[in-house]
């Protein structure tokens, strides 16, 4: 079990603040022959869109070809990636997948398609006053939102089988308001910069994965 990352996100939707508490390794590397059964498209990044087998999976990412790589659509020496594949003189040939790290402008864009759907949830709902999405579970993954009484929504994503995360939501909406709307310098729906928000959100979720008997010692924090 794991608690994989915070996301708050304001009243209109914009993502004001994001942690990432564990991220797991889905890296796999295997040897194909012609033709690759694995059907890939993207601009900034070629993702597996058909064809998923031996651990690959829709949406990863091609990382790597024969030890190299890869940067966007192109390989160290400038080759076009989708060349290279399509070449039969090319294999047997080495890929590495796995789930690229999301930038910054591609969980702006999530955290903003959140919202609307939310709103759809409540108003889809047949019973009145609807709390919208408050749990959205995958096969990877469980999404956990709770949203205040002002509007601000905090989601936290984790493995499907972690529990007790309705405590720990109301426990980040607590350290937001001790930390950061104590802070002079935070205007409110503005991006969260607090250091001691961030200290004692990272001990909150040491101390939720600990039950769980996970322990995150590397985090990132952005």
């Amino acid at each position: 079990m794991a608690i994989f990352s915070v996301y708050i996100l304001n009243r209109a939707g914009g993502l004001i603040y994001h942690f990432d508490h564990y991220t797991p390794k889905s890296e796999v590397e295997k040897t194909y022959s012609y033709p690759l059964e694995i059907t890939l498209r993207g601009d900034d990044k070629l993702e597996v869109i058909f064809g998923a087998r031996d651990n690959v999976k829709v949406g990863h990412s091609l990382l790597a070809i024969n030890g190299e790589n890869v940067v966007g659509r192109k390989l160290p020496d400038g080759t076009d990636v989708m060349e290279f594949l399509a070449n039969k003189e090319n294999y047997p040939i080495s890929l590495k997948f796995g789930r690229a790290k999301l930038k910054t402008n591609e969980r702006i864009m999530l955290a903003s398609m959140f919202h609307p759907l939310f709103a759809i949830a409540a108003k889809l709902s047949p019973e009145q006053r609807s709390s919208g999405i408050e749990v959205l579970e995958a096969d990877s993954f469980k999404l956990h939102c709770f949203q205040s009484m002002t509007g601000l929504k905090f989601i936290v994503l984790t493995d499907p089988r972690q529990v007790g995360m309705d405590g720990l939501l109301k426990k980040i909406y607590e350290l937001y308001g001790d930390f950061a709307l104590k802070n002079p310098f935070y205007s409110l729906d503005m991006p969260i910069r607090c250091e001691l928000f961030d200290l004692n959100l990272q001990k909150a979720l040491d101390q939720a994965a600990e039950k769980s008997g996970l322990y995150s010692s590397n985090p990132s924090l952005s």
